[in-house]
């Protein structure tokens, strides 16, 4: 039986295969494998599948003014409404984009890990935006000025449009995700979490509590025991400690929802293939 408490989570998984190609419901593809993740470097701006894309010639010019930071969990990298000051290229730091309701509850909309960037707003031409960036997986990222993000943004068509390639794609996770919390269960709800978030990761575990990942999905903490419970009953998952192992990987791709494979096509289709001049 779950303890009923929020004890700390850590996600395992045994393992992980596939190739870039179309997503089927029985034989799903990571964003990991899809693309090709190096060996972890603190200064290697390959580790993050944005900066890994742009030219050579962007990339040096680039280099000077990326700093790498480090990513806290818990970490508030931009607030509802404020123009952020720099944007984030994680590396092997995982953020959450949240809705924070008047009443203070919170609503995970999309999740950034090492294929993407975090403060789309900036060069969308909103400035800010209605969601809040938390680290929800400490690591490191890569950060830029938000000056200097606008100025390359606008002189170079290859970065604008790989760019807007990953909004595009972002902005399907977010309608995915909405789908997801109103049309299915929380079972199925939690098996889209727990690829997505181990698609972004670096390592095979994370560290959550039970209490945040009901918050995420913008349901009760108590609807997420149960429904680990029954991963872990059906042997999809083993729950000890605070700890959860992944025993079967494509049990738990062929139990969630059809969400899961909407997002890693779509980020698969717009991302795999260079940006075109």
């Amino acid at each position: 039986m779950l303890n009923a408490h929020p004890p700390l989570i850590k996600i395992r998984m045994a393992g992980r295969s596939g190739t870039i190609g179309s997503l089927k419901k029985s034989s799903p593809r990571t964003l990991e494998h899809m693309l090709q993740i190096p060996s972890p470097s603190n200064s290697d701006t390959r580790l993050n599948r944005l900066l890994a894309a742009l030219p050579h010639e962007e990339q040096q010019r680039w280099a000077p003014h990326l700093e790498s930071v480090e990513m806290p969990f818990g970490k508030v990298l931009t607030e509802s409404g404020t123009k952020p000051g720099f944007v984030y290229f994680p590396t092997t730091a995982v953020v959450s984009l949240q809705y924070i309701t008047a009443e203070g509850a919170s609503a995970e909309l999309a999740v950034v890990g090492n294929e993407g960037i975090v403060g789309v707003s900036l060069f969308m031409g909103g400035g800010s935006t209605l969601s809040r960036a938390l680290v929800r997986g400490a690591g490191r990222a890569f950060r830029l000025p938000a000056d200097v993000m606008m100025e390359e943004f606008e002189r170079s068509a290859v970065t604008r449009h790989l760019l807007l390639r990953y909004t595009q794609a972002l902005i399907t996770q977010m309608a995915q995700t909405a789908v997801c919390n109103r049309h299915h269960s929380v079972d199925q709800q939690l098996c889209r979490w727990l690829l997505l978030s181990l698609d972004r990761s670096q390592g095979s575990e994370i560290t959550v509590t039970q209490e945040l990942i009901g918050e995420m999905l913008g349901v009760r903490r108590e609807g997420v025991t149960a429904a680990a419970g029954q991963l872990q009953k059906d042997g999809l998952i083993r729950y000890s400690r605070g700890r959860i192992r992944i025993l079967d990987r494509p049990g738990l791709e062929d139990r969630v929802c059809e969400c899961y494979s909407a997002v890693v096509n779509e980020y698969s289709r717009l991302l795999r293939d260079p940006p075109a001049p």
